[in-house]
């Protein structure tokens, strides 16, 4: 039998456990390192009254990699509606829970990955309570991932106050991957900071395995306004020099309708700049990637299809029929 490749993926948000409900159902081995810089909603106010890391990010991937019909998958996403708890998913809450009783938020990880049967791992970038603060283009400073996303100037470039130590685990999944992958997801906060952890760009730098970048399909207000593909990896190899292979991109048709929504908000697709990227020194690979009707984000069966053919072809193995199909 063929080889698994195993995939490590960097990111948090949506973007990443959109990417996992993708790759779960293949034959490959998957890793999810997950930021932990979430200040908002319900890990915002969890991390605040409990000093407790920020859970919703890692919930949404343990999630992602559960099954679909999970009773307990869908009780994790619960949302309560009224009272003291109102905002707090019930995911939240357990993974809280269970840190207090244990006394760590790694074990906590690992005792939620069994209660939903996940089919891979997760882990989080680092285990100290940690600041990310955003350099952005007109010389401004932000701290807060919150406060970053709601700003009106695009970033230059984000860090870590003070600079944390990376989870062991998060470091040996890069080293050990056939395929790392970042993104796709908020360029700076969620994909770069696991680049703000030094252990973990370093890891980056020097991997085995392919090094892909998954580009956002559109611009993002108060984060990459008016960012080419370009600027997006000049970005990551900023953060990480040479830590970059392929970078894969959506080539495709928009909703008008759509595109006319996404404008009033600030938002364009990312242009490809091909010259550009090319001098850059990085392999593009494109596809239709994106659901491009009412909400534009990358399809996970479409995303993941490019992304294990690319795995693949690292290991030189032919892609199983079970996955091709």
């Amino acid at each position: 039998m063929a080889a698994r490749p195993a995939i490590t993926a960097l990111g948090g948000g949506t973007g990443l456990s959109l990417l996992l409900s993708g790759l779960k159902r293949a034959e490959v081995d998957v890793t999810a390192v997950v930021t932990v810089a979430d200040d908002g909603g319900s890990s915002g106010r969890l991390r605040r009254e409990l000093g407790i890391l920020p859970p919703g990010d890692i919930r949404n991937c343990l999630v992602a990699l559960a099954d679909d019909e999970s009773l307990m998958g869908r009780l994790f996403q619960h949302r309560f509606a009224d009272g003291d708890l109102s905002g707090h998913p019930f995911g939240n809450l357990f993974l809280a829970a269970l840190t207090e009783v244990t006394g760590d938020f790694d074990v906590a990880i690992q005792e939620c990955s069994r209660v939903l049967k996940i089919r891979g791992a997760v882990v989080p970038s680092t285990l100290e309570q940690v600041r990310l603060w955003a350099e952005r283009m007109d010389g401004s400073e932000a701290c807060g991932e919150t406060n970053i996303a709601a700003g009106f100037s695009p970033c230059r470039r984000v860090w870590f106050d003070p600079v944390p130590e990376a989870y062991p685990a998060a470091v040996d999944a890069v080293a050990g991957a056939d395929m790392v992958v970042l993104g796709p997801g908020s360029l700076f906060t969620s994909v770069l900071p696991h680049l703000a952890v030094p252990e973990i760009a370093a890891g980056l730098q020097r991997a085995r395995g392919l090094r892909v970048y998954v580009c956002n399909v559109m611009t993002q207000p108060g984060e990459t306004d008016g960012f080419c593909a370009g600027d997006h990896i000049e970005r990551i190899l900023d953060a990480a020099p040479g830590g970059l292979d392929v970078v894969v991109l959506h080539d495709g048709v928009f909703d008008v309708a759509t595109l006319s929504a996404y404008r009033a908000l600030g938002q364009i697709p990312v242009h490809i700049d091909d010259a550009r990227i090319a001098a850059l020194g990085v392999r593009v690979v494109t596809a239709p990637l994106a659901d491009a009707q009412g909400v534009v984000r990358h399809n996970p069966e479409a995303l993941s299809k490019v992304l294990i053919d690319l795995a693949y072809e690292q290991l030189r193995t032919p892609v199983p029929r079970s996955v091709e199909q």
